[in-house]
């Protein structure tokens, strides 16, 4: 049995509380918006380079999903108590029970960052170049594994849109969360137009990558010395699944309680 509004309109509160307190950076995120000139002086070529790879990776997985697409068959693994099948089945939850899957999911996720931040921060600039697309995979693989937790497909494209999005949103300033929050409202919009105007701003996705290399390249300067880029690694992956898993989490299923409180209208 679904929820009735007034637990809906309660658990939306939740997300709606969120995004306002997303109005301010910490300390340290405030020192890595650090301009693009001094970060490039700053910023080994060849970790640019691993970016620039990254740029051509986020590409394919928005057209194809590519080696990172995660597959639906993994839902009953997220609901062992539940006799979950499809993505219809799940839409068919309570939130509390999506909530809960993505609570042990972002759970499980962050252990493997941290573990996978740990091993590479091992070798310090010799294994630096191997954990950067690593951390991007699982972050990747992280928010499709909320999304259809929440009862939304990444197979689709517009999807994958949405998730990259999501990306960017972690890695935004103020004024860029507000924006992409506003950008991410549209995509659920009605008006087909409106949609197609969200979707073509995907043609600026390159940012995504530029604001990932603002926020997390330079802290990975401190993961090249070998040993200390153990601690450093670890908690710097364990904090980027942290941060991705929480925005992840509110804003689907924000948007999973919007669906079900238009449907409530609607009959």
């Amino acid at each position: 049995m679904v929820e009735t509004v007034e637990e809906l309109q309660v658990e939306l509160k939740k997300s709606v509380d969120w995004e306002q307190d997303q109005s301010d950076l910490w300390f340290w995120e405030k020192i890595g918006r650090l301009p693009f000139k001094l970060l490039d002086k700053m910023t080994p070529a060849f970790i640019q380079n691993k970016i620039g790879i990254l740029l051509d990776e986020l590409g394919q997985y928005v057209q194809t999903g590519g080696k990172y697409l995660s597959s639906v068959a993994s839902l009953k693994s997220y609901y062992p108590q539940k006799n979950v099948q499809t993505l219809a089945d799940v839409k068919l939850l309570r939130i509390a029970d999506m909530d809960q899957a993505v609570s042990t999911l972002a759970n499980n996720r962050k252990q493997l960052a941290t573990l996978q931040g740990a091993g590479t921060g091992v070798g310090g600039i010799f294994t630096l170049s191997i954990d950067i697309p690593l951390l991007l995979g699982i972050q990747l693989k992280t928010l499709q594994d909320i999304a259809m937790c929440y009862g939304y497909d990444p197979n689709d494209k517009e999807e994958r849109i949405y998730i990259v999005k999501v990306l960017q949103f972690v890695s935004s300033d103020i004024v860029g969360k507000q924006a992409i929050l506003q950008q991410l409202s549209l995509m659920d919009a009605p008006d087909e137009g409106m949609k197609r105007e969200v979707i073509s701003e995907l043609q600026g996705w390159r940012e995504v990558v530029m604001t990932h290399r603002d926020q997390i390249g330079w802290k990975k300067l401190f993961q090249m010395i070998p040993i200390v880029g153990l601690l450093v690694g670890a908690f710097i992956n364990r904090s980027a699944v942290s941060d991705l898993a929480e925005a992840g989490m509110m804003l689907y299923r924000k948007r999973r309680i919007n669906e079900r409180l238009a449907q409530v209208a609607e009959e």
